[in-house]
């Protein structure tokens, strides 16, 4: 159950009303580093949560968080829209076919379909995709996916930030980068109360490690053909960062032999010519199926 507060989380105010830096914070509510998508992930993750109640409860109220965030980038787009409406009309209805295609960077849809108002979708106008969602039920997993989540969408801020010369957008903006600042220190002090690397890794840390194969386990393999030596990295020697082995380097081989696939099954309805069955007569069976 949800309950809302009609005030914002923190004040939007733009100053000088711009089209074109709308349509760019549609990539901050819409696209894959956008605050849908960490709103759905928190949520979901929540919604899911088997374990301690701590967990559920901090995804729970950082997911109704980022509700706010795109309440406070839909504001935004609005009002970066207010007083375009007569200006996009006149354009539209000029005699240049192309003039709605361009406006000055301004997406047409802004107008067209939204009546000046924020969408679910990115700077491109291409709707917000919930693959991008993760929700794994685990939990350092899902710390993980979380890190990297508010990571991008901060780049994505501080970005936006250099792109806006409006002081009201640039003070918005820093309360969201200052609030992604947060969140990806609170994802990782629960890989920290969790043990840290040492303890989740590798995810999941449930499995039995005698159930894989040890030489494969934390050796750096190479696939380049030129079979150079190995570089001065961290990731081909010493201790492995869960401290469970030895990191070592190898060039890749082949281990396994050349696949082989059986005929085509005669329902699967694919050409006589790949119906090639040799000694064992399989397009004789295969007549002797279907007529």
């Amino acid at each position: 159950m949800f309950y809302h507060d009609k005030k914002l989380q923190y004040t939007v105010r733009v100053d000088k009303p711009n089209p074109a830096f709308a349509r760019m914070l549609q990539q901050a509510i819409g696209g894959i580093e956008g605050e849908i998508r960490v709103c759905l992930q928190y949520l979901f993750q929540s919604w899911g949560s088997r374990g301690p109640q701590k967990y559920k409860d901090m995804l729970l109220e950082t997911g109704t968080e980022e509700m706010a965030h795109i309440e406070m980038l839909a504001t935004a787009v609005a009002l970066n829209l207010e007083g375009a409406s007569s200006t996009v009309v006149d354009e539209i209805a000029g005699t240049s076919p192309i003039v709605s295609g361009i406006m000055g960077g301004m997406d047409p849809r802004h107008y067209l379909s939204a009546g000046l108002a924020a969408m679910a979708v990115d700077a491109n106008g291409v709707p917000f995709n919930g693959s991008w969602v993760v929700g794994s039920g685990n939990l350092a997993a899902d710390m993980y996916a979380n890190v990297m989540a508010e990571s991008t969408g901060r780049v994505l801020a501080t970005r936006l930030y250099e792109s806006t010369d409006d002081p009201g957008m640039k003070e918005m903006l820093s309360f969201l980068i200052a609030r992604d600042t947060m969140h990806q220190n609170q994802w990782l002090a629960v890989l920290e109360e969790l043990g840290g690397v040492q303890n989740a890794l590798p995810i999941p840390n449930t499995f039995p490690m005698t159930n894989q194969p040890s030489e494969f386990a934390y050796t750096f393999l190479s696939t380049d053909i030129s079979k150079p030596e190995a570089p001065d990295a961290r990731w081909v020697s010493g201790p492995s960062i869960d401290g469970k082995g030895q990191f070592t380097y190898d060039h890749a081989r082949p281990f396994g032999p050349e696949p082989k696939l059986s005929p085509p099954p005669p329902e699967g309805y694919a050409q006589q010519e790949q119906m090639t069955g040799g000694a064992d007569g399989f397009i004789e069976k295969v007549k002797e199926t279907l007529f």
